[in-house]
């Protein structure tokens, strides 16, 4: 193994730790091959990460945040709070089915790393609430929605549209008729915001 010549960060390893997942999947995928393929040790690699659960936890987290951040901007941005909520809501739907159709081996890991990690994707479910209620209390605000707890309003939108989100679906996501049913979704939550 020729010793690497970059700086070994947390990043460098969470982005190799991707390629050897997507290269040999969850149950094969070692430290051991994330520090070949970065030119280190294995020990240079646990001392960014403890334990292999750690670093698969980290790369999981990793992901959901992505995801979370390429919602952000609806929940804190200007505009309408019904059209911020339906774009909100189509975002979440296109990213998971790019993630599931793009990359379908690496989609199955974090299926099985997300399963792993309970902490860090009950971390995530509850960012992305937060990020709905953000939407919904400002369309209390405007009166464009008539709901009497936000919070709750938003868990109710993010539970109900898990079909469009919730990687166990992923399979019915390509099928003909899933923009319509999730349009006709939204349409309905968005009825039931307004009051």
């Amino acid at each position: 193994m020729a010793p690497s010549t970059e700086t070994l960060t947390a990043e460098r390893i969470l982005e190799a730790t991707e390629e050897v997942l997507r290269r040999h999947g969850p149950a094969k995928a070692t430290v051991v091959d994330v520090a070949r393929a970065l030119g280190v040790s294995h020990g240079s690699v646990y001392r960014h990460f403890r334990t292999k659960a750690a670093l698969r936890e980290a790369v999981t987290k990793r992901w959901l945040d992505r995801t979370a951040e390429g919602l952000a901007a609806f929940a804190s941005g200007p505009g309408d709070p019904e059209a911020r909520l339906r774009d909100w809501l189509r975002s979440l739907f296109d990213a998971k089915r790019r993630k599931a159709g793009d990359d379908p081996e690496l989609f199955a890991t974090y299926r099985v790393l997300a399963a792993e990690s309970a902490e860090a994707v009950a971390a995530h479910i509850a960012d992305l609430i937060g990020q709905l209620t953000r939407i919904v209390e400002e369309g209390v605000g405007t009166g464009t929605f008539a709901v009497p707890d936000p919070a709750a309003a938003a868990r109710a939108v993010f539970q109900a549209s898990g079909r469009f989100h919730d990687p166990g679906y992923a399979r019915v996501w390509t099928r003909p008729e899933a923009q319509a049913d999730f349009a006709s979704l939204v349409d309905l939550l968005v009825r039931g915001l307004r009051g």
